[in-house]
């Protein structure tokens, strides 16, 4: 319990592996992400001039590992690690999905439940 005026500050641990979960639905569904892993490689291959709305390419709405691992600059290993929960995504790589898929942060890491290793600490006024 926090001391008067103080608040109580909870530790919030990651579930890397229902994160990972969230990663892997990503890569296979999120158009945002699908838009910006073809342009990337399309532009690295000299057949895209950005313009998604007049994009002549048949566009598959999987991401593959491979493509996901070459547009984060990471091998492919990383990627199934970080969908298995085996490795945890750092915080540049977190942003950067992110920005990618236009969706919050707090949308894609999940939080282990409170009866987890979920604990509280005080915060100290540092008088």
């Amino acid at each position: 319990m926090g001391t008067i005026g103080q608040p109580v500050i909870r530790w919030r641990y990651i579930d890397w592996e229902k994160t990972g979960k969230k990663l892997k639905l990503l890569r296979t569904g999120n158009l945002s992400l699908r838009r910006y892993v073809c342009r990337a490689l399309g532009k690295r291959m000299d057949i895209c001039d950005g313009d998604c709305a007049a994009c002549q390419i048949d566009m598959d709405p999987f991401i593959s590992r491979e493509e996901l691992a070459l547009t984060f600059s990471v091998s492919v290993n990383k990627i199934y690690n970080w969908e298995t929960g085996k490795t945890p995504v750092s915080l540049e790589d977190m942003f950067f999905y992110s920005s990618i898929t236009g969706l919050p942060i707090e949308e894609i890491v999940v939080f282990e439940s409170a009866d987890g290793k979920e604990g509280a600490r005080q915060g100290k006024s540092g008088k």
